[in-house]
C-alpha cells in the first residue's frame, strides 16, 4: 500500500510540519528543558549531545514532525510515524514530546487524533511504546482507547535499553471510539 508517513497534517490548533535536518536549533530550544524529559525513560535527552542522537534518529525515520501551535505561532514539540510493518499492516507512533506549558491542555490528544485519523486510512493497527514509568503518557494514550498488550525491554534509537509498555489501537477500535 502506498502512502506517505510525512504529509503535512493540521487541525484548528496544531500543524504537523515534516522535520528537516536544519530544524535542530528550533527543536532543541524546546527539548533543552530538563522537565520535558522528567517522565521519559531517557531523562537526559535535554543534554545537547544526547538530543543530537535523538534528532538524528528523527530525521532518519523520514516520518518525524515539528509540532506547530497555530494559536501561539511557535514550535511546541515533536512526534513521528515510524517502523511500518507491511506484513502486519501496522505502524508506530511515538518519540513524542511537548514543551511543559502544553502538558494537560489537549494538544497531545489533538495531535494523536490527527495522526490516527490519517494513518488508519492506510493501516490496520498503530503501535505506541511508552516508558514503564511515564504515567502521564500512559494515561494520555488510554484516553484514545489504546490498550496495553505487553511489557518489553527496548532501546530507542542510539539509547540504552529501558522497560516499556506496548499499546495498540486497531482501525476498528479507533472507528468505534470515534463514533461513540
Amino acid at each position: 500500500m502506498k502512502f506517505s508517513i510525512q504529509p503535512i497534517l493540521e487541525n484548528d490548533i496544531v500543524k504537523l510540519i515534516p522535520l528537516q535536518s536544519g530544524d535542530f536549533e528550533k527543536l532543541y530550544a524546546v527539548a533543552s528543558d530538563p522537565e520535558v524529559w522528567a517522565n521519559h525513560p531517557n531523562k537526559n535527552r535535554f543534554e545537547r549531545e544526547v538530543f543530537e542522537k535523538f534528532f538524528e534518529g528523527a530525521v532518519a525515520s523520514k516520518g518525524a514532525y515539528l509540532i506547530w501551535d497555530k494559536i501561539q505561532s511557535k514550535i511546541i514539540g515533536s512526534t513521528r510515524f515510524y517502523n511500518f510493518q507491511p506484513s502486519e499492516n501496522s505502524i508506530q507512533i511515538g518519540y513524542t514530546f511537548y514543551a511543559v506549558e502544553y502538558w494537560g491542555k489537549g494538544y497531545n490528544h489533538a495531535v494523536k487524533t490527527l495522526m490516527l485519523d490519517y494513518i488508519l486510512q492506510f493501516t490496520d493497527k498503530v503501535i505506541l511504546h511508552v516508558g514503564a514509568e511515564n504515567y502521564r503518557s500512559q494515561a494520555a494514550i488510554k484516553k484514545l482507547n489504546a490498550r496495553c498488550v505487553r511489557e518489553l525491554e527496548m532501546a530507542y534509537f542510539g539509547e540504552p535499553i529501558r522497560r516499556n509498555f506496548e499499546f495498540e489501537i486497531t482501525k476498528s477500535d479507533w472507528l468505534k471510539f470515534k463514533n461513540s
